[in-house]
């Protein structure tokens, strides 16, 4: 559902206000609810993937790989699904590393997401970017990463990063 919808989706008729609002035609309810995605943080010791991102929004900055779950995909799904087209490579998930709320900028409108983050290895294959996904990649060193495109990410890396440290100090 649009953040901006003013008819209803059900019969067409003008709405009383934007969502969450019920039509008062055919009293069907519209909700804003956040998208949900799946993505990955690929480990390689005390590194992880980045790409830098090729469209909008924050084209040119450094992203994760993932992206939005189609239809009933479950977000895990997605994540495998979006490394497999964004890298050419096939990934095992390992630990689920979060869930954040955030935005997303599409179509004129800023949108709620539901971003969801699983650590991940390589199984198979050799990273072939998408070029109508990603420029290029790097391996960003986890205790000092790059400002991401969605603070989102910024979140899951940081979290991380605390659980990794506590880890530290316990042994």
């Amino acid at each position: 559902m649009t953040t901006a919808a003013r008819h209803c989706a059900r019969c067409g008729a003008a709405l009383p206000g934007p969502p969450p609002v019920r039509c008062g035609a055919c009293d069907y309810a519209l909700y804003v609810n956040p998208r949900p995605t799946g993505s990955v943080i690929i480990q390689d010791q005390n590194h992880f993937l980045v790409l830098k991102r090729a469209r909008e929004p924050s084209a040119g900055r450094w992203d994760l790989p993932g992206g939005f779950c189609d239809g009933w995909e479950h977000p895990a799904d997605a994540a495998v699904r979006e490394v497999r087209e964004e890298l050419g490579v096939e990934v095992r998930l390992g630990q689920f590393a979060g869930m954040y709320i955030g935005t997303y900028h599409f179509q004129d409108e800023l949108l709620p997401v539901l971003d969801a983050f699983w650590l991940a290895t390589i199984t198979a294959g050799e990273i072939a970017l998408d070029p109508a996904e990603a420029s290029e990649f790097t391996w960003a060193d986890l205790d000092d990463p790059p400002p991401l495109a969605f603070p989102t990410q910024d979140a899951a890396l940081r979290d991380l990063g605390l659980r990794r440290s506590s880890r530290r100090l316990v042994t």
